[in-house]
């Protein structure tokens, strides 16, 4: 009975959070150049002496989709959608965070930014000087054309990296972070796709359907409460017998 109550508990904990999880996601379907969590389950043994039969179970949500997301044609220059599994660099506290998002915006200064956080470059944080037309390269190079300029010269170059699979999760702001804590290497075989935005990599779909069968797995988890709590009566009975 005992063990069985563990089993239950844990069972009906993985559910809400693993409901969590996918609500997050459905939130951001439409979000652009979002990643959808992964709900990932590991099982564990209860620590402490004569708990060797129970076992509970751990929700992981630190992984990620790396399904491409969908992506439109946009016509704006300072759009870009990264190809493969590449992402963008940007500016976070002391260090650096990635993103799939690639809406960039240029302020007053002339400083790049995605979500009003600066957009490194080979150098830093990439300021653009005054320009009547601007282009971004395959490789991520931005050229501009300054006023009364015929020519286009290049003025920085994004930083695009590429993490090994596994290696990188989410932070508190939903941006891409090394678990490790150090900062990536721009890879050149990273390209991106100017005039071209990507969009959420979330599948409504799916997530509905995960959703419905966590709600019935939890309704499981409370029957198995209820048998507990029988065969709890009924030893209760036997004893008082």
């Amino acid at each position: 009975m005992d063990a069985l109550i563990y089993t239950a508990q844990s069972g009906a904990e993985r559910t809400m959070r693993g409901q969590q999880v996918h609500a997050n996601n459905l939130a951001n379907v439409e979000t652009p150049g979002f990643r959808a969590d992964l709900e990932l389950a590991t099982a564990y043994q209860v620590p402490g002496y004569g708990y060797d039969a129970r076992h509970m179970s751990q929700l992981r949500a630190d992984s990620l989709s790396a399904r491409q997301g969908a992506v439109r044609e946009t016509g704006r220059d300072l759009d870009v959608a990264v190809q493969d599994q590449g992402y963008l660099a940007v500016q976070w506290q002391n260090g650096e965070a990635y993103t799939r998002a690639g809406g960039l915006t240029v302020g007053g200064d002339g400083a790049l930014t995605i979500n009003g956080r600066p957009v490194l470059g080979d150098g830093g944080p990439i300021v653009l000087p005054p320009y009547s037309r601007l282009s971004i390269a395959a490789d991520g190079t931005i050229t501009v054309q300054e006023p009364g300029q015929d020519t286009m010269q290049p003025v920085d170059r994004l930083k695009l990296v590429k993490p090994e699979a596994g290696r990188v999760t989410k932070n508190e702001a939903g941006l891409i972070v090394s678990r490790d804590g150090n900062l990536l290497p721009s890879d050149p075989t990273v390209m991106v796709k100017s005039g071209h935005l990507e969009g959420s990599n979330v599948s409504a779909v799916e997530e509905m359907v995960a959703t419905m069968s966590l709600s019935r797995d939890f309704e499981i988890q409370m029957k198995l409460y209820k048998a507990a709590d029988g065969m709890a009566e009924a030893g209760n009975r036997l004893i008082r017998d």
